[in-house]
């Protein structure tokens, strides 16, 4: 395996655990605040929980470059 695809797999798996933790994030937080509000639907539900799959995504990566421009 070449660094580059080293460096392509973390990126890969950080990515994919902060898309998981912001899923459980939108999921928990989001949606019971649309239920407790009674406008929960199963598009409003789904779109808050892709918006913080994606959210935490973006966060992770972006923390991910963070400590390794650090530590480079």
């Amino acid at each position: 395996m070449t660094e580059g695809e080293k460096e392509t797999a973390k990126v890969a798996a950080v990515a994919g655990v902060g898309a998981g933790v912001g899923s459980a994030g939108g999921a928990t937080v989001g949606v019971l605040e649309l239920a407790a509000r009674g406008a929960a639907t199963g598009f409003s539900a789904g779109l808050v929980i892709g918006i913080g799959a994606a959210a935490g995504a973006g966060l992770a990566y972006g923390i991910y470059r963070l400590f390794k421009k650090r530590s480079a």
